[in-house]
């Protein structure tokens, strides 16, 4: 080449690495930083934004990045696109489906080859999910996204781009934003006014407020269901945190790993994991000048329901709490206000799990979202250096719960058809297939110990990469239980003991646990969605159906707001070589039966003679359920179970009580569980103690004496009233309210709550599955087995006596003089043994069903749902 050659191809080459640096500089100028967008810095002292402008400000980011990529991933239940974002490098971000496949097979197949097993390690990357202030009141880690995103997406310094060669970041931006929005907007409304920061009156959630972290089983609402199935059935990441925030007045920040006690179904590998993540973590934070850091403290991780519930799922699971601030209002603490709570730190002191505390001083939202962008970068950062060790983990842990299945008892579940309540077998099978469980059904009748089952019967193996699940959810539940000395104090569970799904739902099981190779290879898998109903072979006049089943339920109050006639039989009921229990229902053939008949997941009778015995025609009731806004979660999940079974219902607040003619407008008052104090006064007592309500003074009225008294007249004018819980005591002893004509009637209702003095003599009960034994043939109990399992947690017991006047009383649930504890944890049971679950009280013309327990717990308790729909049937 000439000179002129080598100088025009030098040029050239000079020009090109000029145009590539100028370009990368005007890339990094074209992704808008947050404070542009937003018209203020996230963090900034009493500013937060909405969830709307946190997904545009995404949506524009992954206009002009090709490192971001947003997917829909469902709706909240308020019908707000829910997002996962994932943040990478160009190329990971390009081949996002390639890198799903491998995820999918390292995760589930336990037989790939040696070759094939290698290639996935070697070109698979590790993927972290994070899920972001599911709990809205605490804003910190959704606020500090777009800091983080922006950080990831302009960088330059190498050590962060080369994370992300090895690691795909994937973050839900918020894990409920019907909450997000409705905390913003509650916090600008009262922002400049002394009720700045108060506590966002009712739940952040359609239904469910903070029990949105107890629903990873159930799988009851839609952004639980699409949480859950990033990593159970569509992108099996390898590795997830999920972000909280906590109390103020401790330490600064949590990180895994746990406290104890943990669950025993779990690999030990998971656990050794969120001890490298931690300490990693810590180690940094505290580099970084951040203080306060915990691990080992407070939290647990015994029981499913969470988010974490994915660590059963063979992901690495892991979570972070800060500490809160007025949402974005600064809070000035003084060192004598920070303390330590609950287990792993005895004094808020330098200890092993708190090496470098916080002494006091101002604490923003800024300060929080530091610990939350340094927090994310370590996690990253270790998910980036052990990425080959992550994946090869993940293949491990598939192929070890696989062989564990073959080699270990249980080595199958067994479900019969044949159930009392087979409507509630089908649900079940479709919520394992939601979890990403493979269920069976037997080719041929097997016998097996003297036990007949049958061919069509449900069987499940544990043979599966999520056997750890299959185990946890399937078993009856023995508690953990350690202790902090030997022989010392027992470490208390952190919340519920019980989750069993049969147990909680009825439903019959048998855990085979040897002579495995009667079953081996004689199943089939079922059809999904799982469902038992077929149509009529010919024609018919009417169809029954019967009581035990939870979902005549939902297709007889359905049949109710359409206008169907149905009708409910009242003794024993023989047709087609069948019994029918009483309390069944009839619903004859019409244009309506045709709108609500695609509901029916089992087999009704299909009859055409007439029905000549005693029988009643059901009129659906006007029911009126009362909730405060002093976010009361059992009552959101009572009326996500009303809603779930078709029954329409009123909102009542308790201030509401008083001016209503009740008689006029209701058949049915429901009363979930909340105190007696905020029912009425509108403030909350315990123990003669009354506790600082943080909400504006319009959202603390109670009914007062007089809707108080308006309820018992209501009641005594033939309504019907059903409470359970701390709400049964608006119900207990003696009561008056003035008459018509203002004469004061006094009478006593002949119950009482005796907990207090069971729980002197030691009886404990944290959350727990406790067997009643039920009153045969009442009303309450139609389509109840003779005693069932009720999920009590620290709930009252019931002692009656003698009634006088125009009052009776009838106990309808008995715990048993022993053998009472079903699944879970309880002290000294027998304590309770022969005392009142359930009591049936008559007060003139009207009823009142009191429940020891919550009949419909976190929606979570199907078992004990019909106890609940008869008494609104009474």
């Amino acid at each position: 080449m000439n000179k002129k050659e080598i100088w025009f191809k030098a040029m050239s080459a000079l020009l090109l690495i000029l145009f590539l640096l100028i370009s990368s500089k005007n890339f990094a100028q074209v992704i808008p930083a947050p404070e542009s967008h937003f018209g203020f810095t996230p963090g900034t002292d009493r500013m937060l934004f909405k969830y709307d402008d946190l997904i545009s400000y995404l949506q524009k980011v992954e206009k002009v990045s090709p490192k971001i990529k947003l997917k829909e991933i469902g709706t909240s239940p308020h019908g707000k696109p829910l997002y996962v974002a994932f943040i990478s490098s160009e190329d990971n971000i390009k081949n996002l489906d390639k890198l799903k496949a491998i995820n999918k097979e390292l995760a589930l197949n336990n037989n790939l080859t040696k070759e094939k097993r290698e290639e996935y390690i070697r070109e698979g990357k590790a993927f972290f999910l994070f899920t972001l202030s599911m709990h809205s009141n605490e804003v910190a880690p959704s606020q500090a996204l777009p800091l983080i995103a922006y950080e990831f997406l302009t960088t330059e310094n190498k050590e962060i781009k080369s994370w992300f060669d090895n690691v795909v970041y994937m973050v839900v931006p918020n894990h409920n934003p019907d909450g997000m929005d409705m905390v913003v907007d509650h916090y600008n409304k009262y922002k400049g006014t002394k009720y700045e920061g108060s506590s966002l009156p009712g739940l952040y959630h359609k239904y469910v407020g903070h029990d949105n972290n107890r629903d990873f089983v159930a799988l009851t609402q839609s952004d639980t269901r699409a949480i859950s199935d990033l990593y159970t059935t569509e992108w099996f990441p390898q590795i997830m945190v999920e972000k909280h925030q906590m109390g103020f007045g401790g330490p600064r920040y949590f990180i895994s790993p746990p406290h104890d006690p943990i669950a025993e179904n779990i690999d030990a590998g998971i656990w050794n994991w969120m001890k490298i993540f931690g300490s990693n973590t810590i180690t940094k934070m505290t580099d970084a000048g951040l203080k306060g850091i915990t691990q080992n403290y407070l939290f647990d991780d015994y029981w499913p329901g969470a988010t974490e519930t994915c660590i059963w799922k063979n992901v690495i699971g892991m979570l972070t709490e800060g500490a809160s601030v007025k949402y974005a209002t600064p809070i000035y603490i003084e060192p004598n206000e920070l303390g330590a709570y609950g287990k792993g730190m005895s004094e808020y002191k330098k200890s092993i799990n708190m090496p470098e505390p916080w002494d006091g001083g101002w604490w923003r939202l800024s300060d929080l979202m530091q610990y939350e962008i340094t927090s994310t970068k370590a996690y990253l950062e270790t998910a980036s250096i052990y990425k080959e060790e992550i994946l090869t983990f993940r293949n491990d842990i598939c192929k070890k719960e696989v062989q564990k299945g073959l080699n270990q008892p249980p080595y199958y579940y067994v479900f019969p058809l044949k159930q009392h309540d087979q409507s509630e077998l089908v649900e079940l099978v479709n919520l394992l297939d939601k979890h990403g469980i493979a269920v069976f059904s037997l080719n041929d009748d097997i016998n097996y110990n003297n036990t007949q089952f049958h061919k069509g019967d449900i069987i499940v193996p544990l043979a599966q990469a999520y056997r750890a699940f299959i185990k946890e959810i399937l078993e009856s539940q023995v508690f953990p239980a350690r202790h902090y000395t030997p022989g010392g104090k027992l470490i208390e569970p952190y919340d519920i003991t019980s989750w069993s799904l049969p147990l909680h739902k009825g439903v019959t099981v048998y855990e085979i646990n040897e002579n495995q190779q009667n079953f081996d290879g004689k199943y089939t898998e079922v059809a999904k969605p799982f469902n038992l109903f077929s149509e009529a072979e010919e024609d018919y006049h009417a169809v029954v159906l019967t009581v035990q089943n939870n979902n005549s339920y939902k297709v007889v109050f359905k049949a109710l707001v359409e206008g169907v006639k149905v009708e409910q039989i009242e003794e024993l009921y023989r047709v087609k070589g069948k019994e029918i229990p009483a309390g069944s229902f009839i619903i004859y053939k019409s244009k309506g039966f045709e709108k609500v008949k695609d509901q029916l997941n089992f087999s009704p009778l299909y009859i055409n003679e007439e029905v000549t015995i005693k029988k009643r025609k059901l009129e659906l009731p006007r029911i009126g359920l009362i909730e405060s806004y002093f976010h009361a979660m059992d009552a959101g999940w009572t009326r996500y179970v009303l809603d779930s079974y078709n029954i329409p219902f009123t909102l009542l607040r308790p201030e509401e009580i008083k001016e209503t003619d009740l008689n006029k407008n209701f058949d049915v008052l429901i009363i979930p569980d909340e105190s007696k104090s905020v029912l009425i006064e509108g403030i909350y007592k315990s123990e003669n103690q009354q506790y600082f309500m943080k909400y504006p003074p319009e959202y603390m009225k109670g009914m007062e004496k007089e809707g108080h008294e308006n309820i018992l007249k209501f009641v005594n004018n033939g309504g019907i009233a059903i409470a359970w819980r701390e709400a049964t005591e608006l119900f207990t002893g003696i009561q008056k309210y003035a008459s018509n004509d203002k004469i004061n009637e006094e009478f006593e209702l002949p119950v009482k709550d005796i907990s207090d003095q069971l729980v002197k003599k030691g009886f404990a009960c944290p959350g727990s599955l406790l067997k009643i034994e039920l009153k045969e043939n009442h009303p309450i109990t139609y389509g109840m087995p003779a005693e069932i399992g009720v999920f009590h947690r620290e709930g009252p017991v019931f002692r009656t006596w003698q009634p006088y006047f125009d009052v009776d009383r009838r106990v309808i649930a008995t715990f048993p003089e022993k053998n009472i504890l079903m699944s879970g944890y309880a002290e000294n049971e027998e304590i309770i043994g022969n005392k009142s679950s359930i009591v049936w009280l008559q007060k003139g013309k009207g009823q009142i069903v009191l429940f020891s327990f919550s009949p419909q717990f976190r929606a979570s308790t199907p078992a004990t749902y019909k106890l609940l729909f008869n008494s609104i049937l009474l």
